[in-house]
């Protein structure tokens, strides 16, 4: 399929072939007929994108700050592919669309094949020829809809939202600023509720078009002495509420606000302006509300109904994200409201950069830019050839997955090796592995399982999210391949118990993504200590994760503890040379409710202890990880693996590396040379299995009020 992107690097705009979507649990895919530009939060995208690194850092002084903290603890290396990996991503734009159900997947209820349908969100309903689209952004249509008016889908629910926090009543006085989309379908529907609608704007052609279509009862220009209009419209009382649907850094449209509202009115902001108003005269003589309204209403950002679909009670939450796109389109199909001379041009998909063009250059005036698509024809192609080399090796991996992580720490660490071949790249977004598969020189990008577990990959790297890990695992072994999968291997202990069953049966090679253990530092320790019994004790300052983090969820990411804390389990088996037999676990309650402030205390076969102190609840400027290790006389202290120290005879042995190495590189390459020579991984699977079986074991100490739990 086509899809629109653009380099956040360079600004490059290019509609280029992707594979299409993934269709998982709970989503719809739809072939896109019409979708909307709008130009009001596009054109900030695009205008950011075509910047020099100067001017996107002072568009972005968040992200400045994050890489400054991300070059003082990890160094210059990581904190430029972190950086790179964002300048060269292909960047999926769009977010409203329109079109034809041509698959549904599991889980989801109401909709058929060739349903028509109107799709909503960012990353989601993209500009492109085929999206898949979780079912509570979806709304199903009547057959005879209008699709370029259903397409303002997103748009319009993000007014609705607007106009529902206004709580404007029948009779009373709205003035909305801004008469861009967001203000033109606002009035709309201000006035379609018996609601007395004023427009204010600086563009003439926008007054013009919303008086001409009765979008408001009356507009002004901004210097047209709008108060003084305002108050004799409102009989010298102001406005019961004013809608700020307007985008600009500038203070005016606040302060303005202020001056027009009623004494006790309120002001909604539903376009991004700034809040940083003048408190007198206005805002505080009058004690005026200030009202945000987020995006498309209640559900946005959060998991549980976005992407797992759930719902909030009809009773208690009236107004969802989706109760506001049926109510939108609900009022399209009564013609309570007329949108259609809202879409001033129309271009083919193929001609979107064109109409882009248009938004940046303003050689004329435009509000609604409706991009078309073609229908004949097969749109979806799940597999899409690079153009890299074919060759033939001893190895030849693909990529399921390809994130933040694969794309940090995995894939620049493949050797340049005539022995290794790079095959396939299947992540959720044909857009990243259209880019993976190029910048990484794979052979195709695809979005099918068959193609990456096929006879031509025999090694394949699992880089998903938590929750998939192990249903590729077990695909992985019972297709005979090599893996490598990021931690955790799974999120249960059945899905373990499966694994260990599956591996008994077929003992395809397993390697995990316990990188630590292959760190210079931990080499050096190694050398010098050798395995036997030693006493070990882990410091982790892991830091703050908001409970509502995919990494918290259980269900996507497993929560900290088996999410994170099976690196620490594995490092402490690997230094002393043997599998934990105790353990047991004691957390410090928080308001976060995630168990991730807590101690470990392990025993081990050979008679080794060791303690893991892991506490999200410190000071982010304390450094990460600090291991000691005491043994016949000698102590190691590797203080977040940029500096060794080893105390023996009297006497201190310091080693500082300039950057931060967590032994990803050597981990990468270690596992591959295995294959290559031994063909067996690199970490015994009875010690991946022993440390993910610890960590479900410290869940059950936990729940049993800090019971020593016996492993098996």
């Amino acid at each position: 399929m086509k899809q629109l992107t653009q380099k956040l690097g360079t600004g490059e705009m290019i509609v280029q072939d992707v594979p299409t979507p993934q269709i998982g649990a709970g989503m719809i895919m739809v072939r896109n007929h019409y979708s909307i530009i709008s130009s009001g939060t596009e054109e900030s995208t695009v205008t950011a994108a075509r910047k020099n690194l100067l001017g996107k850092a002072k568009e972005r002084p968040q992200q400045v700050k994050q890489v400054i903290e991300t070059l003082k603890k990890q160094g210059p290396l990581q904190t430029y592919r972190a950086v790179q990996k964002k300048l060269d991503a292909y960047s999926p734009l769009g977010y409203s669309s329109a079109g034809e159900v041509i698959d549904v997947g599991e889980g989801v209820n109401g909709f058929s094949k060739g349903d028509l349908v109107a799709c909503a969100g960012v990353g989601y309903a993209n500009h492109a020829e085929v999206v898949s689209v979780p079912k509570n952004l979806v709304v199903r249509l009547n057959d005879d809809a209008n699709l370029r008016d259903a397409a303002y889908n997103t748009i319009g629910a993000i007014a609705m939202q607007g106009v529902r926090q206004a709580d404007i009543r029948l009779g009373e006085t709205a003035v909305i600023i801004g008469l861009g989309l967001l203000g033109q379908i606002a009035g709309q529907i201000t006035r379609a509720s018996g609601v007395n609608t004023i427009g204010i704007d600086i563009s003439d052609y926008q007054i013009e078009m919303a008086i001409k279509n009765s979008a408001v009862d009356f507009a002004f220009g901004r210097n047209e002495k709008v108060e003084q209009r305002v108050m004799e419209l409102t009989h010298g009382h102001g406005a019961d509420v004013v809608i700020i649907a307007a985008g600009t850094s500038s203070l005016d449209p606040i302060n303005l606000a202020g001056a027009l509202t009623r004494k006790k009115g309120k002001v909604v902001v539903l376009g991004a302006v700034p809040t940083g108003f003048d408190r007198d005269p206005h805002w505080y003589r009058k004690e005026l509300e200030l009202i945000m309204s987020c995006s498309y209403g209640p559900g946005r950002y959060d998991i549980d109904y976005e992407e797992k679909g759930g719902d909030y009670p009809y009773a208690y939450v009236r107004w969802t994200q989706n109760r506001n796109m049926m109510a939108f389109q609900q009022l399209l199909t009564n013609s309570k409201i007329n949108i259609d001379y809202l879409t001033t041009h129309e271009f083919p998909f193929s001609d979107a950069t064109k109409a882009y063009d248009l938004i940046m250059d303003k050689n004329e005036p435009f509000t609604g830019i409706a991009l078309r698509y073609s229908t004949k024809g097969d749109r979806e192609h799940s597999k899409i050839v690079t153009g890299a080399k074919a060759n033939k090796g001893k190895l030849s991996i693909s990529f399921i997955g390809a994130g933040s992580y694969a794309q940090s720490n995995l894939l620049p660490h493949i050797p340049s090796n005539s022995e290794i071949v790079r095959k396939g790249v299947l992540t959720n977004s044909g857009t990243t592995s259209k880019r993976i598969a190029e910048k990484y020189k794979f052979e195709f990008c695809t979005s099918s399982e068959d193609d990456v577990f096929n006879k031509e990959t025999n090694t394949v790297f699992i880089a998903t999210r938590h929750d998939s890990h192990a249903e590729y695992v077990l695909k992985g072994i019972r297709e005979n391949k090599n893996i490598f999968v990021e931690k955790p291997i799974c999120l249960y202990e059945t899905e373990l118990e499966e694994i260990i069953s599956a591996y008994s049966v077929n003992k395809a090679p397993i390697m995990i993504g316990f990188n630590r253990r292959f760190s210079p530092s931990i080499k050096a320790v190694k050398k010098q200590f050798g395995s036997g019994r030693m006493a070990m004790l882990y410091r982790i300052n892991a830091g703050f994760i908001p409970s509502n983090s995919w990494i918290q969820d259980l269900s996507l990411g497993g929560g900290r503890i088996i999410g994170e804390v099976c690196h620490f389990v594995d490092l402490l088996t690997f230094v002393n040379g043997s599998l934990p037999i105790n353990i047991s676990a004691m957390c410090m309650p928080d308001n976060n409710e995630c168990n991730d402030t807590l101690n470990i205390s392990l025993k081990f076969k050979n008679g080794s202890i060791g303690t893991i102190a892991y506490y999200a609840n410190g000071s982010s400027e304390l450094p990460k990880e600090y291991l000691e290790i005491y043994s016949g006389g000698q102590t190691a202290i590797v203080d977040d693996f940029k500096t060794l120290k080893i105390f023996k005879g009297g006497k201190v042995e310091t080693k500082k590396l300039f950057n931060q190495n967590k032994g990803q590189k050597e981990m990468m390459r270690t596992f591959l040379s295995s294959l290559l020579t031994t063909g067996e991984s690199p970490i015994a699977i009875e010690e991946i299995f022993a440390a993910t079986n610890a960590t479900f074991q410290v869940i059950n100490s936990l729940n049993n009020g800090s019971e020593t739990i016996h492993l098996k």
